[in-house]
Protein backbone atom coordinates (compact mmCIF):
# COMPACT_ATOMS: atom_id res chain seq x y z
CA UNK A 1 0.00 0.00 0.00
CA UNK A 2 1.52 3.09 -1.20
CA UNK A 3 1.48 6.65 0.97
CA UNK A 4 0.73 10.02 -0.98
CA UNK A 5 2.83 12.81 0.43
CA UNK A 6 2.20 16.56 -0.38
CA UNK A 7 3.67 19.33 1.26
CA UNK A 8 7.07 21.93 0.58
CA UNK A 9 10.50 20.36 -0.76
CA UNK A 10 13.20 22.66 -0.12
CA UNK A 11 16.77 23.43 -0.20
CA UNK A 12 18.08 24.35 3.63
CA UNK A 13 20.73 26.41 4.91
CA UNK A 14 21.43 24.67 8.50
CA UNK A 15 24.53 26.12 11.16
CA UNK A 16 24.39 24.36 14.39
CA UNK A 17 27.21 24.48 17.01
CA UNK A 18 28.39 21.24 15.21
CA UNK A 19 28.90 22.41 11.52
CA UNK A 20 27.16 24.27 8.63
CA UNK A 21 26.01 22.84 5.06
CA UNK A 22 24.08 24.50 2.49
CA UNK A 23 22.17 22.92 -0.42
CA UNK A 24 20.97 20.16 1.90
CA UNK A 25 17.77 18.40 0.68
CA UNK A 26 14.90 19.69 3.02
CA UNK A 27 11.24 20.79 3.36
CA UNK A 28 8.08 19.15 5.23
CA UNK A 29 7.04 16.31 2.55
CA UNK A 30 10.87 15.73 1.87
CA UNK A 31 11.75 14.13 5.16
CA UNK A 32 8.13 12.68 5.34
CA UNK A 33 8.61 10.94 1.94
CA UNK A 34 12.17 9.65 2.63
CA UNK A 35 11.06 8.84 6.35
CA UNK A 36 7.93 6.74 4.83
CA UNK A 37 9.94 4.86 2.15
CA UNK A 38 11.53 3.10 5.07
CA UNK A 39 8.26 0.72 5.42
CA UNK A 40 6.09 1.34 2.19
CA UNK A 41 6.30 2.71 -1.73
CA UNK A 42 5.34 7.05 -1.92
CA UNK A 43 3.93 9.09 -4.15
CA UNK A 44 5.37 12.56 -4.04
CA UNK A 45 3.64 15.97 -4.61
CA UNK A 46 4.94 19.19 -4.52
CA UNK A 47 7.37 21.60 -6.48
CA UNK A 48 11.31 22.79 -7.08
CA UNK A 49 12.86 24.74 -9.40
CA UNK A 50 15.44 24.57 -12.09
CA UNK A 51 18.40 24.91 -9.00
CA UNK A 52 17.09 21.86 -7.35
CA UNK A 53 20.06 19.45 -7.81
CA UNK A 54 19.53 15.95 -9.73
CA UNK A 55 21.94 14.46 -6.83
CA UNK A 56 18.05 14.78 -4.56
CA UNK A 57 16.04 13.52 -7.76
CA UNK A 58 18.20 10.84 -7.49
CA UNK A 59 17.36 9.74 -3.75
CA UNK A 60 13.69 9.90 -4.52
CA UNK A 61 14.34 7.78 -7.09
CA UNK A 62 16.46 5.62 -5.36
CA UNK A 63 14.10 5.19 -2.47
CA UNK A 64 10.94 4.36 -4.17
CA UNK A 65 9.37 7.83 -4.19
CA UNK A 66 7.47 8.84 -7.05
CA UNK A 67 8.04 12.23 -7.96
CA UNK A 68 4.97 11.87 -11.01
CA UNK A 69 3.14 14.51 -8.59
CA UNK A 70 6.31 16.93 -8.57
CA UNK A 71 5.87 19.70 -10.23
CA UNK A 72 9.50 21.28 -12.01
CA UNK A 73 9.19 24.74 -12.47
CA UNK A 74 11.64 27.31 -14.31
CA UNK A 75 11.94 29.43 -11.19
CA UNK A 76 14.10 28.84 -7.74
CA UNK A 77 13.23 26.46 -4.91
CA UNK A 78 11.91 27.24 -1.91
CA UNK A 79 15.13 27.83 0.83
CA UNK A 80 15.03 28.19 3.94
CA UNK A 81 18.16 29.04 6.25
CA UNK A 82 18.06 28.58 10.13
CA UNK A 83 20.50 28.16 12.96
CA UNK A 84 20.58 26.02 16.20
CA UNK A 85 22.33 27.06 19.06
CA UNK A 86 23.77 25.26 22.12
CA UNK A 87 20.95 23.70 23.30
CA UNK A 88 19.80 22.47 20.33
CA UNK A 89 16.31 23.39 20.97
CA UNK A 90 16.38 27.36 20.12
CA UNK A 91 16.25 27.97 16.40
CA UNK A 92 16.78 31.21 14.53
CA UNK A 93 15.31 31.46 10.87
CA UNK A 94 17.60 33.48 8.84
CA UNK A 95 15.92 33.69 5.69
CA UNK A 96 13.12 32.06 4.00
CA UNK A 97 12.74 32.79 0.22
CA UNK A 98 9.59 30.82 -1.13
CA UNK A 99 10.38 31.11 -4.39
CA UNK A 100 8.48 28.51 -6.54
CA UNK A 101 6.30 27.24 -3.60
CA UNK A 102 4.94 31.38 -3.37
CA UNK A 103 1.88 30.57 -6.35
CA UNK A 104 2.44 26.43 -6.45
CA UNK A 105 -1.37 24.67 -5.95
CA UNK A 106 -1.05 21.13 -6.02
CA UNK A 107 -1.99 19.23 -8.85
CA UNK A 108 -3.08 15.03 -7.89
CA UNK A 109 -1.53 12.78 -11.08
CA UNK A 110 -5.21 10.53 -11.43
CA UNK A 111 -2.65 7.43 -10.75
CA UNK A 112 -1.99 9.02 -7.34
CA UNK A 113 -5.59 8.68 -6.66
CA UNK A 114 -6.00 5.26 -5.72
CA UNK A 115 -2.73 5.77 -2.68
CA UNK A 116 -4.86 4.66 0.57
CA UNK A 117 -2.85 6.81 3.06
CA UNK A 118 -2.79 10.46 2.53
CA UNK A 119 -0.43 12.42 4.25
CA UNK A 120 -0.94 16.05 4.45
CA UNK A 121 2.69 17.59 5.15
CA UNK A 122 3.02 20.76 7.05
CA UNK A 123 1.55 23.34 4.50
CA UNK A 124 -0.76 26.01 4.47
CA UNK A 125 -4.51 24.80 4.99
CA UNK A 126 -6.10 25.87 1.66
CA UNK A 127 -3.10 23.12 -0.06
CA UNK A 128 -4.10 20.85 2.40
CA UNK A 129 -7.90 20.91 1.81
CA UNK A 130 -7.27 20.82 -2.56
CA UNK A 131 -5.46 17.91 -1.89
CA UNK A 132 -8.36 15.91 -0.07
CA UNK A 133 -10.58 17.74 -2.93
CA UNK A 134 -9.09 15.70 -5.33
CA UNK A 135 -8.76 12.47 -4.12
CA UNK A 136 -11.88 12.19 -3.43
CA UNK A 137 -13.34 9.15 -1.11
CA UNK A 138 -10.63 7.08 -1.77
CA UNK A 139 -8.30 6.97 0.81
CA UNK A 140 -8.75 4.59 3.76
CA UNK A 141 -7.17 7.30 6.11
CA UNK A 142 -5.73 10.57 5.86
CA UNK A 143 -3.40 12.60 8.20
CA UNK A 144 -2.25 16.29 8.57
CA UNK A 145 0.37 18.02 10.01
CA UNK A 146 0.27 21.77 10.57
CA UNK A 147 2.26 24.42 12.76
CA UNK A 148 1.84 27.51 14.47
CA UNK A 149 2.03 30.17 11.55
CA UNK A 150 -1.26 28.39 9.95
CA UNK A 151 -2.76 28.72 13.45
CA UNK A 152 -2.28 32.26 13.25
CA UNK A 153 -2.91 33.03 9.46
CA UNK A 154 -5.68 30.55 8.52
CA UNK A 155 -7.28 29.03 11.96
CA UNK A 156 -10.97 28.82 10.44
CA UNK A 157 -9.50 26.97 7.37
CA UNK A 158 -7.34 24.45 9.89
CA UNK A 159 -10.33 24.03 11.87
CA UNK A 160 -12.39 23.07 9.02
CA UNK A 161 -9.36 20.57 8.02
CA UNK A 162 -10.35 18.96 11.11
CA UNK A 163 -13.31 17.54 10.16
CA UNK A 164 -11.93 16.03 7.17
CA UNK A 165 -9.07 14.18 8.61
CA UNK A 166 -9.05 11.00 10.70
CA UNK A 167 -5.05 12.20 12.13
CA UNK A 168 -3.54 15.31 12.85
CA UNK A 169 -0.15 15.88 14.22
CA UNK A 170 1.29 18.90 15.93
CA UNK A 171 3.49 19.98 18.60
CA UNK A 172 3.02 21.01 22.01
CA UNK A 173 2.56 24.45 21.80
CA UNK A 174 0.86 24.50 18.71
CA UNK A 175 -1.65 22.03 20.65
CA UNK A 176 -2.14 25.08 23.31
CA UNK A 177 -2.24 27.82 21.06
CA UNK A 178 -4.98 25.78 18.91
CA UNK A 179 -7.46 24.87 22.00
CA UNK A 180 -6.40 28.18 23.83
CA UNK A 181 -5.35 26.28 27.01
CA UNK A 182 -2.09 25.01 28.70
CA UNK A 183 -2.71 21.82 29.42
CA UNK A 184 -1.35 19.28 27.03
CA UNK A 185 -4.08 16.70 28.17
CA UNK A 186 -6.81 18.80 27.39
CA UNK A 187 -5.72 20.09 24.42
CA UNK A 188 -5.21 16.55 23.04
CA UNK A 189 -9.07 15.63 24.26
CA UNK A 190 -10.25 19.16 22.52
CA UNK A 191 -8.59 18.56 19.68
CA UNK A 192 -10.42 15.04 19.47
CA UNK A 193 -13.77 16.98 19.66
CA UNK A 194 -13.14 18.73 16.69
CA UNK A 195 -13.04 16.30 13.81
CA UNK A 196 -10.18 13.66 13.71
CA UNK A 197 -10.51 10.13 15.09
CA UNK A 198 -6.58 10.56 16.49
CA UNK A 199 -4.60 12.78 17.81
CA UNK A 200 -0.76 13.44 17.88
CA UNK A 201 0.72 16.04 20.01
CA UNK A 202 4.63 16.33 19.52
CA UNK A 203 6.95 17.11 22.70
CA UNK A 204 10.11 17.27 20.26
CA UNK A 205 12.91 15.10 23.12
CA UNK A 206 10.52 14.16 25.24
CA UNK A 207 8.14 12.18 22.49
CA UNK A 208 4.86 12.10 21.73
CA UNK A 209 1.21 11.67 23.26
CA UNK A 210 -1.59 9.54 21.30
CA UNK A 211 -5.27 10.26 21.72
CA UNK A 212 -7.73 8.74 20.31
CA UNK A 213 -11.27 5.95 21.01
CA UNK A 214 -11.53 7.66 24.70
CA UNK A 215 -8.05 6.48 25.23
CA UNK A 216 -4.53 7.70 26.10
CA UNK A 217 -0.92 6.15 25.03
CA UNK A 218 2.29 7.96 26.13
CA UNK A 219 5.35 7.51 24.00
CA UNK A 220 8.96 8.83 25.09
CA UNK A 221 11.65 9.85 22.73
CA UNK A 222 14.60 7.36 21.65
CA UNK A 223 17.51 8.84 24.04
CA UNK A 224 20.28 9.97 22.27
CA UNK A 225 23.94 10.54 22.40
CA UNK A 226 24.56 13.42 20.61
CA UNK A 227 22.17 15.92 18.20
CA UNK A 228 23.84 17.00 15.11
CA UNK A 229 20.79 18.49 13.48
CA UNK A 230 17.03 17.98 14.88
CA UNK A 231 15.34 19.69 11.21
CA UNK A 232 13.03 17.53 10.28
CA UNK A 233 12.44 15.39 12.81
CA UNK A 234 9.07 15.83 13.32
CA UNK A 235 8.12 15.49 9.78
CA UNK A 236 10.35 12.48 9.54
CA UNK A 237 8.63 11.41 11.98
CA UNK A 238 5.04 11.78 10.52
CA UNK A 239 6.05 10.37 7.32
CA UNK A 240 7.44 7.19 8.69
CA UNK A 241 4.31 6.78 11.26
CA UNK A 242 2.02 7.15 7.30
CA UNK A 243 4.57 4.85 5.93
CA UNK A 244 4.15 1.83 8.68
CA UNK A 245 0.44 2.24 8.70
CA UNK A 246 0.68 1.62 5.22
CA UNK A 247 2.95 -1.56 5.03
CA UNK A 248 0.13 -2.81 7.43
CA UNK A 249 -2.21 -3.17 4.42
CA UNK A 250 -5.83 -2.82 6.60
CA UNK A 251 -8.42 -0.98 5.75
CA UNK A 252 -9.51 -0.27 8.98
CA UNK A 253 -6.26 0.93 11.94
CA UNK A 254 -6.60 -0.11 15.72
CA UNK A 255 -5.96 2.55 18.52
CA UNK A 256 -3.06 -0.68 18.63
CA UNK A 257 -1.67 0.42 15.49
CA UNK A 258 -1.17 4.08 16.03
CA UNK A 259 0.57 3.62 19.42
CA UNK A 260 3.14 0.95 17.00
CA UNK A 261 3.01 3.63 14.62
CA UNK A 262 4.05 5.96 17.50
CA UNK A 263 6.70 4.26 18.31
CA UNK A 264 8.43 3.96 15.14
CA UNK A 265 7.87 7.57 14.47
CA UNK A 266 9.93 8.16 17.47
CA UNK A 267 12.92 5.71 16.30
CA UNK A 268 12.58 7.26 13.01
CA UNK A 269 12.69 10.71 13.95
CA UNK A 270 15.83 10.10 16.70
CA UNK A 271 17.79 8.91 13.24
CA UNK A 272 17.03 12.04 11.77
CA UNK A 273 18.76 14.12 14.20
CA UNK A 274 21.97 12.12 13.87
CA UNK A 275 23.25 13.91 10.78
CA UNK A 276 22.53 17.24 8.25
CA UNK A 277 19.31 16.81 6.52
CA UNK A 278 18.07 13.11 5.92
CA UNK A 279 22.01 11.58 5.29
CA UNK A 280 21.58 9.11 8.53
CA UNK A 281 18.20 7.81 7.00
CA UNK A 282 19.50 7.28 3.82
CA UNK A 283 22.30 5.10 5.35
CA UNK A 284 20.03 3.53 8.36
CA UNK A 285 19.76 -0.70 7.42
CA UNK A 286 16.50 -2.69 8.20
CA UNK A 287 18.92 -4.07 11.15
CA UNK A 288 20.04 -1.15 12.59
CA UNK A 289 16.42 0.02 12.85
CA UNK A 290 15.11 -2.97 14.73
CA UNK A 291 17.69 -3.18 16.98
CA UNK A 292 17.04 0.35 18.01
CA UNK A 293 13.33 -0.52 18.30
CA UNK A 294 13.68 -3.48 20.74
CA UNK A 295 16.34 -1.27 23.21
CA UNK A 296 13.46 1.40 23.07
CA UNK A 297 11.01 -1.38 24.18
CA UNK A 298 13.00 -2.70 26.94
CA UNK A 299 13.51 1.10 27.87
CA UNK A 300 9.98 1.29 28.23
CA UNK A 301 8.79 -2.27 29.37
CA UNK A 302 7.84 -2.55 33.39
CA UNK A 303 5.80 -4.72 35.24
Amino acid sequence: MSVLISGSIALDHVKTPHDEHDNLLGGSASYAAIAASFFSPVNLVGIVGHDFPQEHIDLFKDRSVDLGGVEFSEGGTFRWSGEYFDDMNTRETLDVALNVLEAWQPSIPETFRSSRIILLANAHPENQHSVLDQVGEGPVFTIADTMDLWITIARERLLELLKRVDLLVINDSEAKQLMETTNLIAAGKRLCEMGPSYVIIKKGEHGALLFGNHRFFSCGAYPLNQVYDPTGAGDSFVGSLAGYLASLGKDEFSFEDLSNAVARGTIIAGYTCESFSTHRLEKLSNDEFETRLAEFRGFTRFD
